[in-house]
């Protein structure tokens, strides 16, 4: 067994949440949690754009960048980048016969 330190945070406090730019406006919503290799969390997959599904689509995000702000009693995930910038940034897609996120060169 280990120690659990009591600011730890669960992957619900990241997962299928939204996330917002540094001036509260919603740039997306976080899709997938990917963890590395040696247990750590590497990115995560926010998707942006679209309306009502239709143009979305999935961009990897560093997840040390992704900061926790409180507000109102609220917490809220905000990224130092607009959702400009998250729509012409790479896009991906999950790939399931190789079991995970590739780059989707069609998706720009």
């Amino acid at each position: 067994m280990t120690n659990v330190s009591s600011s730890s945070l669960t992957v619900t406090d990241w997962y299928k949440q939204p996330a917002y730019d540094k001036s509260d406006s919603k740039i997306g919503d976080i899709d997938d949690v990917l963890v590395g290799p040696n247990g750590q969390i590497d990115a995560v997959i926010v998707d942006v754009g679209g309306f009502l599904g239709a143009g979305e689509k999935d961009v990897a995000v560093g997840f040390h960048p992704i900061k926790q702000t409180k507000k109102d009693n609220k917490t809220y995930l905000t990224l130092d980048t607009t959702k400009e910038a998250l729509e012409r940034a790479p896009g991906f897609r999950y790939d399931s016969t190789k079991t995970g996120w590739v780059s989707d060169k069609s998706n720009k």
